[in-house]
């Protein structure tokens, strides 16, 4: 960490000791969903789908002017498939986070659960994940993202962005840390590259992101790299894609995206492809997906092959 770092993160810390914070305020949001799929070729057949959240958010600032702002949501059953204890998986709580900024000593934000390393942040691919909508693919490697304390540096180039992240792991459990660096200094374009490493006992990772969207008209075109190199023999993926959509008007729009998965040891790569139609009135959003997969667990032929199509409607209140 270098001395701007430290002399920032330090009178942060030391603000927040002798200084109290005036009175602040608390709002509630809400977001809801109805859907159905089918997936050919399985035997899961069509199943309907819902979701529901209400995220809590506030703040307020403190007398030497840091902001500190809370944000907690409720999502019932969100940690029922993932690891941990049982009070975890089946509890209502979900991602929260606290958050310190002033614009001269930039933004310190600490994500006990639902946060993302400096590099998670941007690993969602240009297509959107397509691997994750019942593809069978592999879950491609990231960087740890949980527990992460992430530091973003104050302005020191207009459209340039710096943010920095780690998390300590703990009882065995991997650390990481992060960079990211974000330009937008061209009207229309953005580009981030970051990278993450994750060390366990007698293990390493390293995750590259590099990400790119360029927004002209009516279109905009985007695309997405993302390189995980581990130690462990066979481990290393590859993830590519792009995609382009294109807004017909204010509440139309359409897109095509494509994926690629490229896993070492394998011969045979992992292809997605989804094709997406949303239409957005008031605070509801239509959206019907056709997705078509090829090479699913690397099988070759027709063993691999594998078509979905998802349809939604998404409330926010």
């Amino acid at each position: 960490m270098n001395t701007f770092k430290k002399i920032g993160l330090t009178a942060l810390a030391g603000s927040l000791v002798v200084t109290s914070a005036v009175a602040g305020e608390m709002s509630v949001a809400g977001g809801a969903s109805l859907g159905l799929k089918n997936t050919s070729k399985t035997s899961t057949g069509k199943s309907w789908t819902m979701g529901n959240q209400l995220t809590f958010t506030g703040g307020g600032e403190l007398d030497n002017g840091i902001n500190v702002a809370l944000s907690f949501v409720l999502d019932q059953g969100d940690d029922s498939t993932t690891t941990g204890t049982a009070h975890n998986k089946t509890s209502p709580f979900d991602s929260h986070s606290i958050t310190l900024s002033r614009d001269d000593l930039g933004t310190l934000s600490f994500n006990p659960e639902g946060g993302s390393s400096a590099q998670a942040a941007i690993d969602t691919t240009a297509a959107g994940d397509i691997w994750d909508n019942g593809s069978g693919f592999g879950t491609p490697g990231a960087s740890e993202g949980g527990n992460a304390l992430v530091y973003t540096l104050p302005t020191l180039m207009d459209d340039l962005t710096l943010v920095g992240s780690y998390s300590p792991g703990g009882a065995g459990g991997p650390s990481a840390t992060a960079y990211r660096i974000g330009y937008s200094g061209i009207e229309g374009l953005t580009v981030d590259y970051a990278v993450g490493d994750t060390e366990t006992i007698g293990s390493q990772a390293e995750t590259t992101t590099m990400k790119a969207s360029y927004a002209i008209s009516s279109f905009t075109v985007s695309a997405s790299n993302t390189e995980h190199d581990a130690v462990s023999a066979n481990s290393d993926e590859d993830v590519s894609s792009w995609n382009i959509a294109y807004t017909v008007n204010d509440d139309l729009s359409v897109a095509y995206g494509v994926e690629t998965h490229e896993t070492e040891g394998s011969s045979v790569d992992e292809e997605g492809e989804k094709l997406n139609v949303s239409y957005t009135t008031g605070g509801m959003t239509l959206s019907a997906t056709q997705y078509n997969f090829e090479g699913s667990g690397n099988t070759a032929g027709a063993a691999g092959e594998k078509e979905r199509w998802a349809l939604s409607a998404t409330f926010a209140f």
